[in-house]
């Protein structure tokens, strides 16, 4: 068993930090991506290397894999992180590339919570990618086909991987604890098979997480010299003080979905409720803001616009302010959200019209509704019989058809809350107005 020997003379390392594999035969899991004839496998062993995302749950050795690829090919390894990087970090880490190539190095450019960057910040990387400057690889948590844009996503390979097993956790669990007991003289650390079982359950597939609930508990009992631990002593001394949260999870999703329900039911005690309970559980953040924009968008929509302006702003104050402060700004969204008017209408509105359009596949422009930009165009009489809205009367072209020819539908039905009131009045007193001009037509 090989680890890094120059992490072990520092207090303040991480022990997952410390017990990074150094070799492929010491990584755990993955197996369909690093076994004998697999595909990083083979890149590493034909030396034939490309850009790539790493896409999977937290402590699944994503970066891990990013810095034994490096470390297995001689690659010079830049290493940023989306969540404290900019513009800035990004250009020093092309430049450093470019300064390898120049003494006959090449570069990995790793980039860790890679979907943390706006499309811009994505954008910088691409013709460098796409010339070959340096080989990109990303980090996410993320599905990379909502968050990443698909100019990079088509410059590289998406390799998924999975949350670790229980016999991959069960091997990282004693590679820690013997690991830990060499530090001891004598009456070695010992667990029994019912908190084995326990600590791996609490991982939930994450062995960053597993490493250092094992730590945790491993102190605990050196500190107490209990050198056989059991499973009565683990539920009272220390499960309790363990948190169990985690993205990939049931109770976070349990949680997540009481959140969400409670908003939509206008329950604001219970929403803040469930909020605490994630932030106390250690939620990101970030995917609590996300969520609470989806709830805005799906859940409240035009009944209440403000809402997702709202949920914006405080999530801009949460960015400033940081934990726990800014906890405080995303209560704001939540209660407000709990009280506003509630619609869906926009949300239907959107699938009804997406079914449609796959339905009906893509149609022609009218030719009154398109543009005349040449006189060719206006020969065939591109735009001739468009009415000009403003125009009207009531700023508005009455029977003026915007559909294909031959198709028509109504998607959007506000509803009768909040704003949506009004919405729907005034959508029924333009639909009257096309009435009365169909009247006025036929006399």
């Amino acid at each position: 068993m090989s680890f890094d020997d120059s992490f072990k003379n520092n207090s303040h390392t991480p022990l997952s930090e410390i017990m990074r594999p150094t070799s492929l035969d010491d990584f755990i899991g993955q197996d369909h991506l690093i076994n004998k004839d697999k595909p990083l496998r083979l890149s590493l062993e034909s030396k034939k290397l490309y850009s790539m995302v790493l896409w999977g749950p937290p402590g699944v050795g994503k970066t891990t894999l990013a810095n034994l690829i490096a470390r297995l090919s001689g690659y010079n390894f830049v290493s940023i992180s989306a969540v404290l990087s900019g513009v800035k970090e990004i250009r020093n880490a092309i430049d450093n590339a470019k300064e390898s190539r120049n003494i006959g190095v090449s570069t990995i450019i790793f980039v860790d919570e890679v979907h943390r960057f706006n499309k811009s910040q994505q954008d910088i990387f691409l013709p460098y990618i796409e010339k070959g400057l340096f080989c990109f690889i990303g980090a996410t948590t993320e599905n990379p086909s909502f968050e990443l844009n698909s100019a990079l996503l088509s410059r590289v390979k998406v390799h998924i991987l999975n949350a670790l097993t229980y016999e991959d956790l069960k091997k990282i669990l004693s590679r820690t604890l013997f690991f830990l007991n060499k530090k001891l003289v004598k009456n070695f650390i010992k667990f029994d098979s019912e908190v084995i079982n326990k600590l791996i359950i609490f991982a939930d597939g994450d062995g960053r997480r597993l490493i250092s609930l094992v730590e945790t508990l491993f102190d605990s009992a050196v500190s107490l010299e209990v050198f056989d631990v059991k499973h009565d002593w683990f539920e009272e001394i220390i499960s309790r003080d363990l948190r169990l949260f985690d993205k990939s999870g049931d109770i976070f999703y349990d949680q997540i979905s009481a959140l969400h329900k409670s908003i939509r039911g206008s329950n604001p005690d219970a929403a803040l409720y469930w909020f605490f309970c994630m932030i106390d559980g250690g939620v990101d953040h970030y995917y609590l803001i996300r969520r609470l924009l989806r709830i805005a968008t799906e859940d409240i929509g035009l009944a209440d616009p403000r809402a997702i302006s709202l949920v914006v702003d405080c999530a801009n104050a949460y960015e400033r302010l940081g934990s726990p402060e800014g906890e405080l700004a995303l209560a704001n969204a939540v209660i407000y959200m709990s009280c506003a008017p509630k619609s869906n209408a926009v949300y239907k509105a959107y699938n009804d019209v997406s079914k449609f359009s796959k339905f009906h596949g893509s149609q022609p422009v009218p030719i009154h509704l398109r543009n005349a930009s040449s006189s060719l165009d206006k020969k065939l009489g591109y735009g001739k019989l468009y009415s000009y809205s403003h125009d009207e009367p009531e700023a508005y072209s009455a029977l003026q058809d915007y559909f294909p020819e031959g198709l028509n539908a109504i998607f959007y039905r506000p509803t009768d809350f909040g704003l949506e009131i009004k919405i729907k009045q005034k959508l029924e007193f333009l639909r009257n107005l096309d009435y009365k001009q169909k009247k006025e037509n036929k006399r």
